[in-house]
């Protein structure tokens, strides 16, 4: 009962998340210089009659609250309107290069939680030696240079010099063919945000090594990798917390690391269509990244809720002290 409670007020949190994010993604026609009506026109000839045009297929001259209604119900039933540039629905322009940008994703998700555990692993248990060193001199440059300029320093050592891997893109349409075209952008994007990952794994292990079951286990001569293994599973939850925050790391550094590499996906796609001024494209693709982080945020939140029982003690004191109040 209790947890089903807490996945209710957590979906509730989440759904009014979603409802404040849409309204300002709707808001970004308005936030922009100018006359809206001249904003969706786009690159053609403006005149009186087609500006008029205009503001009745869109409604402009309704009050404010009123377009916005139109418009989230309209974006529930998935229509997005079209796209100023094409003239096509948005929807239908904006899948291939959406399903190329959640492949990078997940390539990159993959690699940076299995590589930040691994090395963060190694780095909490050689503690003040080399290796302890020397992961966290690349862990503090991951976490200092733009996702971007590894990309292009990968490029060029890997691509141009070596050439292991493409130049350009040349995908093949699946995801079998386009995984060898998306390794180096996705290990661009991973030794940034692997970091981060790194970093919250030594902490959290490290924090352990004192505690007394830890001790009673290395009395008892436990396998040191049984002793590793009890010690994340007891911190899980920050790990898989920090998974959350990397997954929203991923989709913000797609949009530089997909010019770099010339990847027809979401980031390309968001960044011509801020420079051409096709509204309703942006406002698609920015509702779809903040739904994806949101509710990835809200899973991550559920999932520790249910594996951690420290997680569900603290906000059952919580909400006594609440209570007693």
């Amino acid at each position: 009962m209790e947890t089903a409670k807490f996945i209710a007020k957590r979906a509730a949190e989440l759904i009014v998340s979603l409802l404040v994010l849409s309204f300002v993604v709707f808001s970004l026609i308005y936030l922009a210089p100018g006359d809206p009506a001249r904003a969706l026109v786009g690159t053609k000839h403006v005149t009186p009659e087609l500006l008029a045009a205009i503001r009745a297929q869109y409604h402009l001259d309704d009050p404010f609250l009123s377009q916005y209604g139109r418009w989230l119900n309209n974006a529930l039933h998935l229509d997005f309107g079209e796209s100023i540039r094409t003239g096509s629905a948005v929807t239908d322009m904006v899948g291939p290069q959406a399903a190329v940008t959640f492949e990078l994703v997940l390539i990159s998700l993959i690699l940076s939680v299995v590589l930040g555990i691994f090395f963060g692993v190694i780095s909490a248990k050689g503690r003040g030696k080399l290796r302890d060193g020397a992961i966290n001199a690349v862990a503090l440059v991951g976490t200092s240079a733009p996702s971007f300029a590894v990309g292009l320093l990968f490029l060029y050592i890997f691509a141009l010099k070596f050439g292991w891997f493409p130049i350009y893109w040349k995908g093949a349409g699946s995801f079998a063919g386009n995984l060898w075209h998306l390794t180096l952008p996705a290990v661009a994007l991973t030794f940034a945000v692997s970091a981060m990952v790194l970093k919250i794994t030594r902490s959290s292990l490290l924090s352990e090594a004192d505690k007394d079951y830890t001790m009673f286990m290395r009395a008892r001569s436990v396998a040191p990798g049984s002793i590793t293994l009890a010690q994340l599973k007891n911190v899980s939850a920050p790990i898989l917390t920090s998974t959350g925050l990397v997954l929203a790391n991923l989709f913000g550094g797609t949009v530089l690391v997909e010019s770099v590499f010339a990847i027809p996906g979401l980031g390309n796609l968001l960044a011509s269509s801020v420079t051409f001024g096709d509204v309703p494209v942006v406002q698609y693709i920015a509702l779809t990244l903040a739904f994806l982080i949101c509710s990835a945020s809200a899973a991550v939140d559920v999932l520790v809720y249910l594996i951690d029982p420290l997680s569900r003690q603290r906000r059952r004191l919580y909400t006594g002290r609440e209570g007693v109040k």
